[in-house]
């Protein structure tokens, strides 16, 4: 494998694909859409299912129980469930950089810190993504001279970001605590060490894949080149650091008396994100909760429960105001830029207009 990535040289791109014997694209397209209701189908059977199961769990607990477990919340916890969330979101501008390098764009880190973190803070709350994420994406790339194409490339190499790290991150831990997790998830120490193997085996399998020539999948009617080897190995160590410092958050905010190590968790939080992404609800909200509760069923609910609301308020609210808030302020700070440019380029009167002395003014716009 050359891992020092042998397409440097070819720059990625996202092209229309050109027509294709237009007898065989029609039923393909046909195909597509005649399959296509499966996927939502099967995303609305799990969340209804998982608001089912997150309904019996919660009958059973006190909500004056859950009151009193959030006034019990330490500022210790607190205060490392918010480090966390910013280590998290940190990375999570690394997936926009990564993206970015490997369209040949250059934008200063700023402003793709500003468009990632904004973008997911939004996108995690509200969910549909691709209108809510890629919206705002646009907002602010397409002043920086990016173009939809771009963007929409760049919004696809970031979700490659995203599961190279997921998988990585469930294989090593399914292996890792293949034994705990057997107890909790009821399952057999083979089945999570097959589940961990073949997760980790897709991944060096896509990095193979892309290593050994120039790869590129087609969007809708986009072909986007995939990164090659070093982009994806890149791609990969963010992923985990995001995924890794998400499920810190909760991990920090659980019972004091919880018993499994952070490694085992790590399996359970990836699957619970897994299934929640899966549901397309906006942040997984009831299918995350349902797959969390079941899997620390061991704890007291009302506990884990709250746990879970505070984590919702770190990780998801508090981001999205924030969010909104810097949203507002760059247009606002972009307006005013614009009228004091403007106001600039009025404010030099024509060459040959009389100035106070009744001298022309002298043309310097070209110096």
């Amino acid at each position: 494998m050359n891992f020092q990535g042998q397409h440097r040289d070819d720059v990625a791109s996202a092209e229309p694909v050109e027509a294709r014997g237009g007898q065989g694209e029609a039923p393909k397209r046909s195909r597509t859409s005649r399959f296509a209701w499966i996927g939502t189908a099967a995303s609305i059977i799990l969340s209804l299912v998982s608001l089912g199961v997150l309904w019996k769990l919660v009958q059973s607990v006190s909500w004056d129980e859950v009151k009193g477990a959030l006034a019990a919340a330490s500022a210790r916890q607190l205060g490392l469930a918010f480090l966390f969330v910013g280590i998290s979101y940190i990375f999570l501008t690394g997936y926009d950089a990564l993206a970015l390098r490997q369209l040949r764009i250059k934008v200063p880190y700023r402003i793709t810190a500003l468009a990632s973190f904004t973008s997911y803070a939004v996108s995690f709350t509200l969910g549909f993504p691709l209108l809510t994420a890629g919206t705002i994406r646009y907002w602010i790339y397409a002043r920086q001279g990016l173009s939809a194409s771009k963007i929409a490339a760049l919004t696809v190499i970031a979700g490659f970001t995203f599961w190279l790290g997921m998988g990585v991150v469930l294989g090593l831990s399914l292996i890792i605590e293949a034994g705990q997790l057997a107890g909790l998830a009821f399952t057999s120490i083979e089945l999570n060490q097959g589940i961990g193997f073949a997760a980790l085996l897709a991944v060096l399998g896509y990095l193979a894949w892309v290593s050994a020539k120039r790869r590129s999948v087609t969007v809708k009617q986009w072909r986007l080149e995939l990164p090659g080897a070093s982009v994806s190995i890149g791609q990969m160590m963010v992923g985990i650091g995001d995924v890794c410092a998400a499920a810190a958050v909760l991990y920090v905010l659980l019972p004091n008396e919880i018993s499994i190590g952070f490694t085992t968790f790590l399996a359970i939080y990836v699957l619970a994100a897994m299934l929640g992404i899966a549901s397309n609800a906006p942040g997984g909200i009831g299918v995350f909760e349902a797959t969390i509760l079941l899997a620390l069923s061991s704890l007291p609910r009302n506990e884990v429960l709250t746990s879970l609301l505070l984590f919702r308020g770190c990780y998801y609210v508090v981001p999205f105001v924030t969010a909104l808030a810097m949203l507002g302020l760059y247009e606002i700070v972009k307006r005013a830029g614009g009228a004091a440019d403007r106001g600039a380029t009025d404010a030099v009167p024509p060459e040959g207009t009389a100035g106070p002395s009744g001298k022309a003014w002298p043309d310097t716009r070209d110096h």
